[in-house]
């Protein structure tokens, strides 16, 4: 199965602050991954071409990196996905920039089943609040989208009982 998942959001900040934000991914100091909520974004060494890593069960090594404009993770796992997603900082005008993530992608064995049921509500959940924790870090006010019933479901089940509410700090 072919997937192609987009999100973006448009903030009204120079391209420079969105991409300093894209920089600090998994770092310490990241400002765009919301790891309060969601399995922190680690890698083998600083964000760099070749850095192996991830965030929980999936696996990428950064493929493309271009500091403060665009970011591409080539997927290792899980099994069955083949392909990549990253992020893109967009200069729309002087004071305009859309930040953009991309996930392309064939899925093959049970990937075809866990993408459309497990893996891609949860990938719309979690990049949502990267956007909203974006737009925070940047002083705007956040545009938070809820997390639906079955991404709740899911988290519940997945942390034993112990996932953590939704909220955007």
């Amino acid at each position: 199965m072919r997937v192609t998942n987009i999100h973006s959001r448009i903030y009204q900040v120079s391209s420079d602050k969105v991409g300093a934000l894209v920089d600090t991914l998994s770092s310490d100091n990241d400002l765009l991954w919301p790891h309060k909520l969601w399995p922190r974004m680690k890698f083998d060494k600083p964000l760099s071409m070749s850095a192996n890593g991830g965030h929980g069960p999936i696996r990428y090594f950064v493929e493309e990196y271009v500091t403060g404009k665009r970011i591409v993770f080539r997927f290792t796992g899980p099994n069955g996905f083949d392909g990549y997603h990253g992020y893109d900082v967009v200069e729309l005008d002087n004071n305009t920039t859309e930040l953009r993530e991309t996930l392309k992608m064939k899925t093959h064995g049970m990937a075809r089943l866990s993408w459309p049921l497990i893996f891609c509500p949860l990938h719309d959940a979690l990049i949502e609040d990267s956007l909203s924790f974006a737009e925070l870090r940047l002083n705007l006010t956040p545009t938070v989208t809820e997390w639906s019933l079955w991404v709740k479901l899911l988290r519940w089940l997945i942390s034993g009982g112990k996932s953590r509410a939704q909220k955007i700090v």
